[in-house]
């Protein structure tokens, strides 16, 4: 189920910008929101984990880098607790305004980090996250793939970006969790669309407005 049913009543639209770190989601998102309001449309955006005071709060939880020892299913549940209250306290009502929401991040991180890159399966991840949204997927999702050891450079050279846990972690992980996204794509090539984010910022716009030019009236 996705929002199609929003769509036909107000033209609200519910798209996700997924990618490794340092993949440039954030900044795809500004411009993403700034082209389309160009258009006429209203837009809102969000990020996950967070967006709203509670998901905020366990976002710190989750992103500390004290917390190392933390464990993957309880990482997992954190994020989809986190999820339930941001989709239902912040996504939906705006849907229901007719805005557009563009997210960072959504139920496929997840499935890509968990489900894969921690190993606890895509199926099983998948189900808890269901479960959270109420099997409400987003309507469009634009995955950036960039390769791990650009996007960690990226973030290296950015020196206003602050270092979380998840930044930690080896390579070895942040090559699983490039895998865990092209398996996802593999699940959903009707709602996921691919754009290489190893070039540049022009050239992956572009790539990102066509698609949004392709799936928006």
């Amino acid at each position: 189920m996705s929002h199609a049913r929003n769509q036909a009543a107000n033209r609200a639209s519910f798209i996700t910008v997924e990618g490794n770190e340092g993949a440039g989601k954030s900044t795809i998102i500004r411009l993403a929101a700034e082209y389309l309001e160009g258009r006429g449309l209203k837009v809102a955006a969000t990020r996950e984990p967070g967006g709203i005071p509670i998901a905020e709060q366990i976002r710190a939880v989750l992103l500390d880098r004290n917390n190392t020892g933390m464990d993957g299913r309880t990482e997992a549940l954190l994020y989809a607790a986190a999820r339930r209250q941001h989709y239902m306290e912040k996504i939906v009502p705006l849907l229901e305004q007719g805005f557009t929401v563009l997210c960072d991040r959504f139920i496929d991180s997840s499935l890509a980090y968990q489900g894969h890159a921690r190993g606890l399966g895509i199926g099983r991840i998948l189900r808890i996250n269901e479960f959270a949204i109420d099997g409400a997927f987003p309507d469009l999702t634009l995955y950036l793939d960039v390769d791990p050891e650009t996007g960690l450079e990226r973030i290296r050279l950015n020196g206003e970006r602050e270092i979380n846990r998840l930044d930690l972690e080896s390579l070895a992980f942040h090559r699983k969790v490039r895998e865990g996204y092209r398996l996802v794509a593999g699940m959903f090539p009707d709602r996921i669309r691919t754009i290489d984010a190893n070039r540049s910022l022009d050239e992956v716009f572009a790539d990102v407005r066509s698609v949004l030019d392709q799936f928006l009236p």
